[in-house]
């Protein structure tokens, strides 16, 4: 099975995680869900992005 490489990134000051499940690129479509923000090129999800990071991530 190929692998796979994921992008992530995290601005501290805006407290905003990025995952990019493809090269970074331009969704054609986003759907909001709580503090998540779901990326994706026609059917398949290219991204997330989560907003308030921190309440979710444990140092």
């Amino acid at each position: 099975m190929p692998s796979k490489v994921m992008w992530i990134d995290y601005d501290e000051e805006a407290d905003v995680l990025y995952i990019n499940f493809e090269k970074p690129q331009k969704a054609t479509e986003s759907k909001m869900i709580n503090d998540m923000i779901m990326h994706y090129r026609k059917d398949d999800i290219v991204g997330v992005t989560i907003l308030n990071a921190s309440n979710y991530l444990k140092a």
